[in-house]
Parts: C-alpha cells; structure tokens; sequence
C-alpha cells in the first residue's frame, strides 16, 4: 500500500502495534547550496526544499515527532532501521535511546565506488550509518542469523560462507539498471535493503517505510514476500514507486 502525504499526518493514521519492520531513509538536512560530484562533474548538493535545514531545534523536533509515531507503530517485539550521514543520524540516535528504544547494531554502508571529495579539505566521505533498533531492551526481536551468517550477494560474488556478517557492509552505490524507471536523488540499492529486510523479518510480515522516495524498501518487501505501507509526500516519486514495485513478479 502506498499512502501519498506528510508523514507527520499520516503516521497518525496507522494503527498502533501493528507493523513489524520500519526501514526509515529521512531527509538528511544537507541542501545547503555545497557542491558535490556526480559522474565526473560538479553539481549541487541541493536535493529539493525537503531536505534543506530549518536550524538544529526543528530539525530535530522534525525527527522526534515521526520517531514518536513509529515507536506507537511497532510491533512489541519490532525493529527500525533509520539510515543517515552526521548531518541527521547523531540526532535519531539520541532520539532513538530518549525515547526508550534499544539499540541491536550500528551498521556501516561502506561505499567502494563514493563520490570524491571536491573541496579536499576533509577525508572523502564514503559511507552511511544505519542504527538498528528494538522498542526496549525487553524486546524479542527477530533476527535471523543463519541466514545472514550464509549470506550470497550474487551482484560482486561474495558470499559469506558461513562466517557471521560483520556490522560493516560493501555495497556499492545504486546501479543504473536500478533507476530505468525514474531517478531519485536519494535512491538506495536494492542489495542494502534485501539485508536489511532479509535479516530483521520473516515472510508474511509488514514492512513501514515512512520517507518511500523511488520505493526500494517496497520492491524488496515484494521480492522478498513481505507485506509493504509507503508514504511519500511526492506524487512524481510516489508513481515512480508503484512503477518500480508493479514490475516485480
């Protein structure tokens, strides 16, 4: 189900305990007129009025308001995965732990093929945090852990071969057969979120995704046979969402 609105509204609409798996991608608060590279060239950093800071305080009343909401979503026994860079994810974490949650893991989407560093003022920055919570520590979350420790990433060959998987991931940036039907700025690949939804629910089980974008979390919730509620305050995303989606069988 994809629901088009402000999720701040929406989230008050779903019922309460009733979603087991939130995977959260929220706006980092980075449009602010920098630069960047993309494909060899310089281009903005600006990725529309969605993502450009109104100042520390709201953004950070901004993430507590539709953490609150997911909290209340949540299963008793319910994870979130929120995804971010230093602009936004010191800011879920404390929130996150404020607010009684658990944290399971922070993980690291290490990027092999990140853009370089412009200014060359500072390192180049090459990865994403994804902090991985439960409700409380009381929690029983699911995580399935042999088949995270058997893990086949067919996409570069590495399989695990019965080794835990480490809290570090490489994983390389969106491929462009990925975005055939539309480009998002903010697209994830397909091979993070199959982990993320492979390792923390099972089979049958609803998959929230609060900030949908281009609707990864909801062509992996349907890969993987998981049941899916998008929100998404754009209709051009939202539609390329339900392309993207509709074209799994």
């Amino acid at each position: 189900m994809i629901i088009i609105g402000d999720s701040l509204i929406e989230l008050k609409k779903i019922k309460s305990s009733s979603v087991d798996l939130i995977f959260s991608d929220p706006p980092y608060f980075l449009s602010n007129g920098g630069i960047s590279c993309k494909n060899g060239k310089m281009v903005s950093v600006n990725k529309g009025h969605w993502d450009k800071s109104n100042g520390f305080k709201e953004n950070v009343k901004f993430h507590r308001q539709w953490i609150k909401e997911c909290k209340r979503i949540l299963k008793p026994n319910g994870t979130m995965a929120i995804s971010g860079t230093y602009h936004s994810i010191y800011q879920c974490g404390y929130i996150l732990q404020e607010l009684g949650f658990s944290i399971i893991n922070d993980i690291s989407w290490f990027k092999p093929n990140g853009a370089p560093c412009l200014a060359c003022k500072n390192f180049t920055a090459s990865h994403e945090s994804i902090i991985w919570a439960k409700k409380n520590k009381e929690a029983k979350h699911t995580f399935n852990y042999n088949l995270m420790k058997n893990w086949d990433k067919s996409s570069d060959l590495l399989k695990n071969k019965g080794k835990q998987m480490r809290s570090v991931w490489s994983i390389s940036l969106t491929p462009s057969s990925e975005k055939k039907c539309g480009n998002h700025p903010t697209q994830k690949p397909i091979e993070l979120l199959k982990r993320i939804i492979a390792c923390a629910s099972k089979e049958g089980d609803t998959i929230l995704d609060p900030f949908m974008g281009s609707g990864t979390t909801g062509v992996v919730a349907k890969i993987l046979k998981r049941n899916f509620i998008g929100i998404e305050k754009s209709q051009e995303y939202a539609n390329l969402a339900k392309k993207r989606i509709g074209e799994i069988n």
